[in-house]
């Protein structure tokens, strides 16, 4: 099959209906708008959410959550992304991102424990888990908190 062979199934593909072409159509003067009115007028309507002045749901609904802006963010990653260093390298933020593994430093990052470690690294990020600290220091290298 080829791009040009491709085609809506039958029935799915129905033609608009054209409104406002006369009588005989039976959809034309008004075409379907009812008789003036807001709705009727060319530019008329109201904006989403309107409720024809009542107290809109949006507004009568109460704010939900709490959102603290002092939070922390931090970039975590796992053990296993550090094996794409060479032996002996000073794994820091910055050194993550240059090498594409993080795009974004926040706050810090952490270091999880997930996979297997086979380089010995120095690695420097403001926390270890249990079990990434224990996974860096098995390697031969260190795990040190910025």
């Amino acid at each position: 099959m080829k791009l040009h062979e491709l085609s809506p199934s039958e029935g799915s593909k129905k033609k608009a209906f054209r409104v406002g072409r006369g009588h005989g159509s039976g959809n034309g003067k008004t075409a379907g708008r009812g008789h003036k009115g807001q709705n009727a007028r060319s530019g008329g309507g109201v904006r989403p959410g309107f409720e024809g002045g009542q107290m809109p749901i949006y507004r009568r609904l109460p704010k939900r959550g709490f959102n603290n802006i002092f939070a922390k963010k931090y970039v975590s990653i796992n053990v296993e992304m550090l094996n794409n260093f060479e032996n002996g390298t000073e794994v820091t933020a910055e050194a993550l991102k240059e090498a594409g593994i993080i795009s974004k430093i926040c706050d810090g990052i952490v270091i999880l424990g997930r996979g297997e470690l086979n380089k010995k690294l120095t690695v420097k990020a403001k926390r270890f888990s249990k079990t990434a600290a224990e996974k860096i220091e098995a390697a031969g290298g260190k795990a040190e908190v910025v």
